[in-house]
């Protein structure tokens, strides 16, 4: 995950709709399923769908706590530290 790319997402989802973001998973998830595709390519493929779930949860996360982007990115990324650190 890369929060940069979270942030410029998240924008991109307050700035037009959550629905293009959840029909491009969509679409990279079937994508996946393309039998030739390297690995390599299936990593890339993942890391902008994780990227983009991310987005999702901080957008969720600003929406719910009524709380700005930056708090919202924080509270996201301490999350996912503390997920790996168990």
């Amino acid at each position: 995950m890369k929060l940069p790319v979270i942030k410029h997402l998240s924008q991109f989802i307050e700035d037009n709709d959550e629905d293009y973001i959840n029909e491009t998973i969509e679409t990279l998830e079937n994508l996946t399923e393309v039998p030739s595709l390297k690995d390599e390519e299936l990593d890339v493929i993942g890391e902008l769908i994780s990227n983009m779930y991310g987005a999702l949860e901080v957008r969720s996360l600003m929406k719910e706590k009524e709380i700005s982007q930056k708090e919202a990115l924080n509270t996201f990324m301490q999350r996912v530290l503390g997920a790996i650190d168990n």
